[in-house]
């Protein structure tokens, strides 16, 4: 082992994420119903390692909403569990909140195939994440989300650094303490989940907490931009019977009018809850609650 692997080895070796756990040394030697007793008991340790990451949480928030105003997007950069959780979440927002494809973005070092296969080495590469970014033309009026457990990943410093000289507003997600990633980007949110309940995999307790603060940023953010109404999915998109009918359950909560009511309603909004809503509640047609909706920025509370 040459000298430079054996400092990145020491490093490592020190890592939280990297410790054995002192409450799970005796996994192989339970039973069945004591191991998922045991596995489990160290996921009630995730959400309060989350808490202290809240404040900066709702900064980025306020930062993301403000650029997607302006035009920009959400990218999510990582490798391996942190890459797929990035575009698992980004995956989910369009149905939900009736965006574009394009506004949120997830990028996985090794591409789609490292979605389903270990591509071996991908996250080691700093340069291909300015190449991943460029194709998607990264612009000073976006923000980009770097998630890696370790803290250190090459993969994601190398696009934080490539979105910091692009003008972006940059974050990561990392679950140790005084991690490498609080050097390139200008908000760290790091919830430290300690040693895993099986050394060193990081799919469990600091994928869960990333899985948690993905949820917050996106959904937050969207709340913010108008896609909420109460607690009500108005932006949904009703492509399925089963969507539909959610579409009318959400008009019927947010309007007390009759399921039938609003579902003539959403037919000739085409399946749009929020117009819907605004029809129903202001008494109007179509064409005024489009208008009336546009002019308070997609905001149903605005609109009222």
């Amino acid at each position: 082992m040459n000298s430079k692997d054996a400092t990145l080895s020491e490093q490592l070796s020190k890592l939280g994420t990297e410790q054995r756990n002192p409450r799970t040394m005796g996994l192989d030697n339970l039973s069945t119903s004591d191991l998922v007793k045991t596995l489990h008991a160290e996921n009630h340790l995730v959400a309060p390692a989350v808490d202290p990451t809240l404040e900066k949480v709702a900064n980025l928030v306020d930062i993301v909403v403000d650029r997607m105003q302006k035009g920009g997007r959400l990218f999510y950069i990582g490798a391996g569990t942190s890459g797929r959780l990035g575009v698992l979440d980004a995956s989910e927002i369009p149905p939900t909140f009736g965006v574009t494809p394009e506004m949120v973005q997830g990028l996985i070092a090794g591409g789609a195939v490292a979605l389903v296969s270990s591509i071996e080495g991908a996250e080691d590469d700093g340069e291909q994440p300015r190449r991943d970014l460029e194709q998607r033309g990264l612009s000073s009026k976006d923000v980009v989300v770097g998630i890696a457990a370790s803290g250190r990943t090459p993969y994601v410093i190398g696009g934080l650094e490539y979105a910091r000289g692009v003008g972006c507003a940059t974050a990561a997600i990392a679950n140790v303490g005084g991690s490498a990633l609080a050097d390139h980007c200008d908000i760290c949110l790091e919830a430290v989940t300690g040693a895993e309940p099986l050394t060193g995999s990081t799919r469990m307790k600091a994928g869960t907490a990333q899985k948690m603060l993905l949820n917050l940023i996106s959904t937050a953010a969207m709340v913010r931009m108008g896609k909420v109404y109460e607690n009500l999915m108005v932006d949904v998109k009703a492509t399925n019977v089963k969507l539909r009918k959610r579409a009318i359950r959400i008009v019927e909560q947010a309007t007390g009018s009759s399921s039938d009511k609003c579902e003539s309603a959403l037919i000739e909004v085409d399946w749009h809850a929020k117009t819907a809503i605004v029809m129903l509640l202001l008494n109007i047609s179509k064409a005024e609650a489009e208008e009336k909706l546009h002019g308070a920025g997609g905001h149903i509370r605005r609109t009222l």
